[in-house]
């Protein structure tokens, strides 16, 4: 057998500077993997069960792209991040039986490849916008990032043949029988119920209708309740990579979180500074250098541009490697400019600076929060609104969620048992609206929505797998009162929060008086390869409602942002395609594709190494950033191929 290229040992040429264009043909000429490699995965014992599908656990990234059929050679991977000890992953038992089962993804780096295990002694936590307990490069998107009790039915459970083996399909003469008996069912039963139903049975048949689906048929619902989207569909979906960054050099893990987009400008953060680049050519247009590295950064900004970030007070040194994250600064994005940046210190810091671990934004509201409590500022002005003070009710701050309103988790009571309460806040002086206790069993709470009020929390650790939800509560912010409590099945849905960082739920949408999520992987109609839907859950009844939008066969999707009443999804790519944008209608559920990228081997590798656990997705009008949360010092020749962020624009 010949021997396949080796992968080169030559770092990216151009350094951390200015965006490059694709060389001719995308990335480069694709290569085949090393001989070796990870191996052969060991074919499961003839009386084996083998998993019911694949693992959903957060940390590498896929080593094996999404619907990878087999074939008698290793696949090229994406680029991934296995945590320590951790084996790669093995291909499920459902392949097609012809050829060789596909090989791991090789060259899976070593501990180190952008994901500390632990902050070292002193070293305060960084905002890891939504990490789980591991910290990877990259991050999960964010709900509306960088843009101005009813429990859940198991509706995918594994599929087996005969001899209990989840992911077999049915053979040919096997499905034709199995179809004529339903379809004969179906006619008996349809003939059953019209003779027997009236018009309001009628009516709760058409209450239990899916929806709209994917192939555009309108399910006969009107238009979304938040009204119309901004994105249009195209003439042809089709993009072309724009431009792209290479990893900036370091010698430590570097924080990197923080990407929005303006009328004019991609900004992404840098190494001790903000950058703007043109949004279609990926030209710098500005740079804002800053005294330490960024440690957190608003998801949210202003009309006009302005968010809010906090960053280190001085660059390492060797005398003191790890800097504290006290500094609170604003932006002014359309210009380029750092308005004010400051500290603030208070009696619970011991009258040092207060460190700070997330931020966020709320109208004219910077609200910057952490374990030694909360401070807020003015964005335009920098005049200070509230800090830490001695607290006479034993609560402190935790963290706030910004937007459209403010909210706030406080923490009560003593550290091991503590009692949290959500409140809704003024943004103007940080008096509260309203409180709701958080039922007991809940150790952290994230604010996914403020307007309407949406906390996430994993009550009692039972979610199990990282995913940091177990339940949604749905709060009326007017008077503290609970709407309804969602059960949220961390075996069937998909979404994520980070435990100790209060805004930084991703991999959801809310919208329309609903929250909509991605369900867990399934397995789906094609050969191979596992698929997902977006559905969703009324915040007033707390019930799952009729829409349902399939991501299709091979392809797994999650929402990235509202679009007016209009979900924006990200669908991941099978093995041989590119990655796509859509735009579900809030009303009918119908989507529409505003973008297609393309399916060349070294372009889709790049894209996949983007794992929505772990970055920022930004898209707007035919352009799509994505890019990655954290770096760290090189490990080996496959980090020649990972970016800082990647852009895609439709041709």
């Amino acid at each position: 057998m010949t021997q396949p290229p080796q992968p080169s040992n030559e770092p990216p040429q151009g350094g951390f500077g200015a965006p490059q264009d694709p060389p001719p043909g995308g990335f480069g000429a694709p290569q085949d993997p090393p001989q070796g490699g990870f191996g052969a995965p060991t074919p499961p014992p003839a009386d084996a069960t083998p998993p019911a599908g694949p693992s959903q656990q957060p940390g590498p990234a896929q080593g094996n792209p999404q619907g990878q059929p087999p074939q008698g050679q290793p696949t090229q991977p994406g680029y991934g991040n296995p945590q320590p000890g951790q084996q790669p992953p093995q291909p499920g038992y459902g392949y097609p039986p012809q050829g060789q089962p596909p090989q791991p993804g090789y060259g899976y780096p070593p501990q180190g490849y952008g994901a500390p295990q632990g902050l070292p002694p002193g070293q305060p936590p960084q905002q890891g916008y939504g990490f789980p307990h591991a910290m990877p490069p990259g991050q999960p998107p964010q709900q509306g990032y960088g843009y101005p009790t009813a429990p859940m039915q198991q509706q995918y459970p594994p599929q087996q043949n005969g001899n209990g083996n989840g992911g077999k399909k049915f053979g040919t003469q096997m499905q034709i029988i199995v179809a004529a008996a339903v379809a004969v069912v179906l006619i008996v039963g349809a003939g059953i119920w019209y003779a027997g139903s009236g018009g309001d049975d009628k009516k709760d048949e058409a209450a239990q209708s899916s929806g709209g689906t994917s192939d555009g048929k309108d399910s006969g619902k009107g238009s979304a309740p938040d009204g119309a989207g901004k994105e249009k569909a195209p003439d042809n979906p089709a993009s072309k990579v724009a431009f792209q960054l290479p990893m900036p050099k370091v010698t430590e893990v570097t924080t990197v979180s923080g990407s929005w987009l303006t009328d004019k400008a991609y900004v992404k953060t840098g190494i001790n500074e903000i950058v703007g680049y043109d949004a279609v050519k990926g030209t710098k247009l500005w740079s804002i250098p800053l005294a330490g590295q960024l440690c957190a950064a608003s998801r949210h900004m202003t009309a006009d541009y302005k968010t809010a970030i906090a960053f280190e007070e001085g660059k390492p040194t060797k005398a003191k490697k790890y800097q504290p994250c006290n500094q609170i600064g604003a932006l002014d994005l359309s210009t380029g400019k750092l308005m004010w940046s400051k500290s603030v210190t208070a009696v619970t810091s011991g009258d040092a600076p207060v460190r700070f671990e997330e931020v966020t934004v709320s109208g004219t509201t910077v609200a910057a929060g952490g374990n030694e409590g909360g401070a807020a500022f003015n964005l335009n002005t920098g005049a200070e609104l509230w800090k830490p003070k001695a607290s006479t009710d034993g609560c402190s701050d935790r963290g706030y969620g910004g937007g459209e309103a403010l909210a706030v988790v406080r923490a009560c009571g003593k550290y091991d048992d503590q009692q949290l309460v959500i409140q809704a806040l003024n943004p103007a002086d940080g008096a509260p609206i309203s409180s709701y206790k958080m039922p007991p069993g809940v150790d952290y709470a994230n604010i996914v929505s403020t307007k309407p009020l949406v906390v996430a929390a994993d009550v009692g650790d039972t979610a199990g797998d990282g995913s940091g939800i177990s339940d949604f509560f749905s709060i009326d912010a007017s008077t503290g009162k609970l709407l309804t409590r969602i059960a949220a099945d961390a075996d069937k849905y998909a979404a994520r929060c980070k435990s100790t960082v209060v805004e930084s739920c991703g991999q959801l949408a809310v919208g329309n008086n609903r929250i909509y999520l991605p369900t867990e992987g399934h397995e789906g109609t094609g050969e191979y390869g596992d698929t997902n839907e977006i559905v969703s859950f009324d915040l007033t009844t707390g019930k799952p409602t009729s829409d349902r939008a399939d991501a299709g066969d091979r392809y797994k999707m999650f929402p990235l942002r509202m679009d007016g009443g209009n979900i924006i999804a990200y669908r991941t790519p099978p093995y041989d395609k590119g990655g796509q944008i859509v735009s579900i209608d809030g009303g009918t559920f119908k989507q529409t594709v505003l973008m297609e990228n393309p399916a060349d081997r070294t372009v889709r590798a790049v894209e996949t190494g983007f794992t929505p656990d772990y970055s920022e997705f930004r898209y707007n009008d035919g352009h799509l950033y994505l890019s990655s949360t954290m770096v760290s010092k090189p490990h080996g020749s496959l980090d020649t191929s990972r970016r800082l962020f990647v852009s895609f624009g439709r041709e």
